[in-house]
C-alpha cells in the first residue's frame, strides 16, 4: 500500500491509542477538521474549540509526543492484523447502520460481504449440558445456511456457537476485548487461529490491549451490532449476554432467548427476557424463518453474479438500507459523480439498488421478489 494510502489509517489508528477518544469524539474531529491528518497535527487550542475536553487533549498530546506511529503500524502490519475505519467501503455494513459505530476495526482474518447475512449468539460461561446442545444445534444450522455466526469468544455458549460453526463448515466472526493479538482466555488460542482462517477475529481495541473487565460491555455492542439478530442461549440474571441482548433491542435488531427451567440459575435471565418481549426460541429454524434467511444462499449468489462488473459489485457492496446520498458514494469510492451516478442507474435498472429521494440510494434485498430466486 502506498504512503499516500497508509498516512489516514496511520492517524486513525493513533487517534485509537487515546483514551477519551471514541465515536462520538472522533466524529466530532472529523466535522471540525474535515480530514484526519489535520486534527492529528493541530494545536492543543484547536482541538479544544473542536469539543474535546481539558484532559482527553492532554491525553492526546501525551500520545502524539510518544508514540512512533510508523513503528505501531509496521507493527500492525507484520502480525497480519488488518486495520478497517468506518470510511472503508470494507466496513462491516450491519456495524456502519448503527449510532457511533466504532471508528477503527483491528481484524485478524477477513471480512466479507456474506457477513451482511450475520446472527449472535451468546450465553452463559457456566453453560449446561442442554445449553450446549441447543447452542450446537442453533449455530450449525446458521452456518449451513449460510448465515455467519457471530460470538464473544468466551469460554462456555460462545466458544460453542464458533466451534459448531466451524464444523458445519461455515463462517464466524469473534469480537474480542481485547486486541486481536491478544487472545482470551488463553485456552481458545487455537480456536482463535481457525476462526481467523474462517472468519475473523474484531477488535476496536489497538493490537497488545491486554483483556479487561471494562472492554466486555462495549464489545457485546459491536457483537449486537454486527448481527440481523441475537440468540441467547443461557445466561444468569446478570450475565453479559443480557448486555448483548440489550444494545440488541436499541439498535432495532431482533432478540430470540431460550426458554428454560424456571429452577435453573442458567435460565434466569433468558426467562427474563422472554418475559420483557424477547421472541421464544422453540426451534432453532425459526431464526431463519423470523429474519427471512432461507434463501441466504441465493441471495449471496445473486449479489456475487448480477452486478456486471466491479464497479457495480463495489456500490452495492456499499449500500445498505440506511439512505446514502451520491456524493457521500462518490467520495468514499474516490470515484467520479458521473460514473456513480450511471452505475446506481444501471443498479436501479437491475432492481438492486433505489433511489428514496434526495439522490439518496439503498441496496434492495428482496432479490427473490426481483429475479425469481426459488
Amino acid at each position: 500500500m502506498g504512503k499516500d494510502l497508509i498516512e489516514p489509517k496511520i492517524y486513525w489508528v493513533g487517534f485509537n491509542l487515546v483514551r477519551g477518544i471514541g465515536a462520538a469524539r472522533m466524529q466530532a474531529l472529523m466535522d471540525h477538521f474535515g480530514d484526519v491528518g489535520l486534527a492529528w497535527h493541530a494545536p492543543a487550542d484547536a482541538l479544544r474549540a473542536a469539543g474535546l475536553g481539558t484532559k482527553v487533549v492532554e491525553n492526546f498530546l501525551q500520545v502524539r509526543s510518544n508514540v512512533d506511529l510508523e513503528l505501531v503500524w509496521q507493527q500492525i502490519q507484520a502480525r497480519g492484523i488488518k486495520v478497517v475505519i468506518s470510511e472503508e467501503v470494507e466496513y462491516p455494513v450491519r456495524l456502519k447502520e448503527i449510532e457511533l459505530p466504532p471508528p477503527v476495526l483491528y481484524v485478524q482474518g477477513d471480512l466479507q460481504a456474506e457477513d451482511e447475512w450475520a446472527v449472535a449468539i451468546v450465553g452463559t460461561r457456566r453453560l449446561t449440558a442442554y445449553g450446549r446442545q441447543v447452542t450446537t444445534e442453533i449455530a450449525s444450522m446458521l452456518a449451513r445456511s449460510g448465515v455467519s455466526v457471530v460470538s464473544g469468544l468466551a469460554r462456555g455458549i460462545d466458544g460453542v456457537a464458533h466451534k459448531a460453526a466451524l464444523e458445519a463448515g461455515g463462517r464466524t466472526l469473534a469480537v474480542l476485548g481485547s486486541g486481536v493479538d491478544r487472545i482470551y482466555p488463553p485456552e481458545h488460542r487455537k480456536l482463535a487461529g481457525e476462526i481467523s482462517r474462517s472468519g475473523a477475529l474484531i477488535s476496536d481495541y489497538a493490537p497488545g490491549t491486554p483483556p479487561d473487565g471494562l472492554n466486555f460491555p462495549p464489545r457485546n455492542r459491536i457483537i449486537a451490532g454486527l448481527s440481523l439478530a441475537v440468540v441467547v442461549v443461557e445466561a444468569g440474571e446478570s450475565s453479559g449476554a443480557l448486555i448483548t441482548a440489550k444494545f440488541a433491542a436499541d439498535q432495532g435488531r431482533e432478540v430470540f432467548a431460550v426458554p428454560g427451567s424456571i429452577t435453573a440459575p442458567q435460565s434466569q435471565g433468558t426467562n427474563k427476557l422472554i418475559q420483557q418481549g424477547a421472541s421464544p426460541l422453540l426451534d432453532p429454524a425459526e431464526v431463519l424463518e423470523a429474519l427471512n434467511l432461507r434463501r441466504v444462499h441465493q441471495y449471496q449468489a445473486a449479489r456475487k453474479t448480477l452486478p456486471a462488473d466491479e464497479t457495480e459489485l463495489r456500490l452495492l457492496n456499499m449500500l445498505s438500507q440506511v439512505p446514502m446520498h451520491v456524493d457521500e458514494i462518490s467520495n468514499q469510492t474516490d470515484l467520479p459523480i458521473e460514473i456513480v451516478s450511471a452505475t446506481l442507474t444501471m443498479l436501479e435498472l437491475k432492481g438492486l439498488a433505489r433511489q428514496v429521494g434526495g439522490m439518496n440510494y439503498i441496496a434492495v434485498r428482496e432479490l427473490e421478489e426481483n429475479y425469481g430466486v426459488e
